[in-house]
């Protein structure tokens, strides 16, 4: 054979011994015949080993309800938007009774581990129910398939689930479904299950599950968190104030946060049971101090700040709005406020700025003025609170511009239309980078802004007051500042006359 005939004789040679290798090492493992003409008698089905060394991280939340989830510390943005650097548990629970339940499933990601780690814990047995809280993919990619290797499994969960499953997976449940509404009970044996709808909370198909005898509340994406499990199932196994509250806050502030009303309605059902467990489809499972966790989402779902404390958040490009934003946090610390954090918004990442957002109570906005109008990251970030229905903050501006500086304004535009917010001292205006006539502008609004944090503030009211009105050239956007135009005033940069400008 030589190369003309398509293949040389030393690559034949090594292509037939790597596949008789390849033949040779299948044939070993028992699942795929070495050669065709193989005896059928000797291709023993592979079914792999009857346990997995993973499966030890499986544990016992009761003697009855058995952890099954997986850790996944591979990937790096959750769903595709926000930055995990530690990951994130995808929790699934059984329950072992007369009959054995499935709580929810896990990202496609590692349905390995799940499977290996549901064999185990059922440990023969068949899979009676399958409970579906929350149809989202990262709880429920494995559920055709789990239905296909449990045949017998009954899928419970509400009409709007169904729908979302086949609209997903093309998996139609009809035949094999179970419809629950609010207060519908399910008995495995000395169990009880009763479910309770938290429509939008934050799916509209979203349920939560109530199991009478452990008084564990399957919880959906409620009480969840971001970040991939250490071993340490249990918020009590952990520092959770000082290693996860700040995950678990970003994680509620981004996905549940726009549904604050639906989540304070779900908040008071849950006050009507005995609740001892929280098990979320994230993160650590609560079965201690639950007033603490249940408190922080009624402060977070009422739109109510979490600390009295000041985030100063900056638009800049050539550094004049950083160095005004630095010198107000300044201003601010130097008076007494000690929870003072400045941001670059061009940096970080806006699910930070939304969590810290509903965390404090003033919110300090400086923006340079860009294409006549905000800094784009920073309306990006003013929009994402808009959309994320943030309430009740204070909120003071600084902007900035070269020759037209009109962002404070759009900035207090976006602001108006929060629910309950007020603004806290008088815009400050720089041009191009602070002077030193600013300094006592700069001044005197970190001290308004300390004195309400502080609880002695000056009126609202007189405070506006204090605002003096803009004029802005039609011609070019220039912007004067003062209560009335001068009659013979021309604009500096277009020479248009005092009928060219109109008040912003």
């Amino acid at each position: 054979m030589n190369d003309e005939q398509g293949i040389s004789r030393r690559n034949f040679i090594k292509a037939t011994s790597a596949g008789l290798l390849c033949s040779a090492a299948a044939g070993a493992l028992g699942g795929v015949k070495a050669f065709a003409s193989e005896p059928e008698s000797q291709t023993a089905a592979f079914n792999g080993k009857k346990k997995f060394a993973g499966v030890g991280s499986c544990r016992e939340i009761t003697q009855d309800i058995i952890y099954i989830g997986v850790s996944d510390r591979r990937i790096e943005l959750f769903e595709n938007v926000y930055p995990i650097p530690r990951g994130v548990a995808y929790n699934s629970y059984v329950m072992l009774d007369e009959k054995t339940v499935l709580f929810d499933t896990v990202d496609r990601s590692v349905t390995g581990q799940f499977f290996e780690n549901l064999t185990a814990v059922l440990d023969g047995r068949e899979l009676d129910y399958l409970v579906v809280n929350h149809m989202e993919p990262d709880h429920s990619s494995a559920i055709s398939e789990v239905l296909v290797r449990y045949p017998k499994a009954k899928v419970v969960c509400t009409r709007a689930a169904a729908i979302i499953l086949n609209q997903f997976f093309a998996c139609d449940i009809s035949d094999r479904a179970i419809f629950v509404g609010e207060g519908d009970t399910l008995k495995t044996g000395k169990h009880t299950l009763t479910f309770v709808m938290a429509p939008m909370v934050h799916w509209p198909e979203v349920m939560m599950t109530y199991d009478n005898i452990s008084g564990a509340l399957f919880s959906a994406d409620a009480f969840g968190s971001f970040g991939a499990l250490n071993g340490n199932l249990f918020a009590d196994e952990v520092d959770f104030a000082k290693d996860w509250l700040s995950d678990a806050r970003r994680y509620y502030c981004n996905i549940v946060g726009k549904y604050g009303p639906q989540v304070q309605a779900v908040l008071k059902k849950a006050g009507t049971v005995d609740i001892k467990i929280l098990c979320p489809t994230h993160g650590p499972v609560w079965r201690k101090d639950l007033g603490w966790i249940l408190n922080k989402y009624s402060l977070w779902s009422s739109y109510t700040p979490e600390d009295k404390a000041v985030m100063v958040v900056y638009g800049s490009v050539y550094g004049g709005t950083e160095s005004a934003a630095n010198a107000v946090a300044a201003k601010i610390s130097q008076a007494g406020v000690a929870d003072v954090a400045v941001y670059d918004v061009s940096k970080t990442h806006v699910s930070e700025l939304i969590a810290e957002a509903f965390r404090c109570s003033h919110i300090v906005l400086a923006s340079i003025t860009y294409n006549m109008g905000i800094f784009t990251p920073m309306k990006n970030f003013l929009l994402d609170l808009e959309a994320h229905n943030l309430q009740n903050r204070c909120f003071s501006f600084v902007e900035n511009g070269s020759w037209s500086p009109v962002s404070g304004k759009q900035m207090r535009e976006i602001v108006d239309r929060l629910g309950g917010c007020s603004v806290v001292g008088k815009t400050v205006t720089i041009k191009s980078s602070p002077a030193s006539g600013d300094s006592t502008a700069l001044t005197e609004l970190a001290e308004a802004v300390s004195a309400s944090v502080l609880g002695n503030s000056t009126s609202q009211k007189k405070v506006e007051a204090a605002v003096s009105k803009k004029w802005v050239c039609t011609v070019c956007g220039y912007v004067y500042e003062g209560d009335k135009l001068p009659e013979d005033y021309k604009c500096p940069l277009c020479g248009a006359g005092i009928n060219a400008f109109k008040e912003a």
